[in-house]
């Protein structure tokens, strides 16, 4: 996730994080279900105060762009990528399904990619 701060802006900090967040789950840089970095982190690594990433995250959740699911983190939401909840859960279902089956994730995602077929089969003569 690359955010910057422009600290000439009139912008204030807080927005510059949430417009930038917004933008990239609306693009798909960052994918429903994709966990945000804490808010002591974010603040850190943008040299922001705490309570500004704070605001950020309380402002992205309000408009349900992203969710907080208690000490597990704060989370993009369907909603902000702009990828339907069925999807969504249609995905998690997979993942648990081919986890039961004893699928470690490579297969798992080789699979979707066959289904879809943008996998090319590797076919390498022995010598």
């Amino acid at each position: 996730m690359k955010i910057q701060i422009d600290p000439a802006s009139p912008v204030p900090p807080y927005e510059q994080v949430r417009s930038q967040i917004a933008a990239l789950a609306r693009e798909g840089r960052l994918a429903a279900g994709t966990r945000l970095p804490t808010v002591r982190q974010l603040a850190g690594d943008l040299g922001l105060a705490v309570n500004t990433v704070a605001r950020t995250y309380r402002e992205l959740e309000a408009a349900g762009l992203v969710e907080t699911r208690g000490r597990h983190g704060t989370f993009v939401t369907h909603r902000a990528s702009g990828v339907p909840a069925e999807a969504e859960r249609l995905a998690a279902r997979y993942a648990e399904e081919t986890r039961r089956l004893g699928l470690d994730p490579e297969q798992a995602l080789g699979l979707v990619r066959a289904a879809f077929g943008l996998s090319e089969p590797e076919i390498t003569a022995g010598r």
